[in-house]
């Protein structure tokens, strides 16, 4: 890989005021970096894994907004959400959890809401 590939949230401008506390804008979102690394970034959180730690990836949605908007915890796993719609999102899931964002937990997964699902998902293998 020659380039780092930047893969944007889609912003629902319904949730800005929720987003402009989050400090959450349009230079948010997935990069997979040219040294191997995945880095999401979502307003005041960062998460960065080596490339070799994603298991693999699944494109889901729509969803309930109120699963899927916003900085939250999955209900059913240890998963994270950096959520900026409820249409459309991938689902990272890593061989390694990452260190814990918010939670008791390290994360097994990371659930993205990217402008471009198809885009992020190809670009993760």
């Amino acid at each position: 890989m020659t380039d780092a590939q930047f893969f944007p949230y889609a912003l629902d401008r319904r949730w800005q005021p929720l987003f402009t506390v989050l400090k959450v804008g349009s230079d948010d979102g997935v990069t997979i970096r040219e040294d191997g690394m995945l880095v999401a970034r979502y307003g005041w959180w960062t998460v960065k894994t080596p490339l070799d730690n994603v298991h693999g990836s699944t494109i889901t949605g729509p969803h309930r907004w109120y699963t899927a908007v916003g900085l939250r915890l999955s209900a059913a796993d240890s998963g994270l959400t950096f959520g900026t719609n409820h249409e459309r999102g991938v689902c990272i899931d890593f061989v390694d959890p990452i260190p814990r964002v918010i939670g008791f937990e390290n994360h097994a997964a990371l659930w993205v809401s990217g402008a471009d699902p198809e885009g992020l998902h190809a670009a993760l293998g």
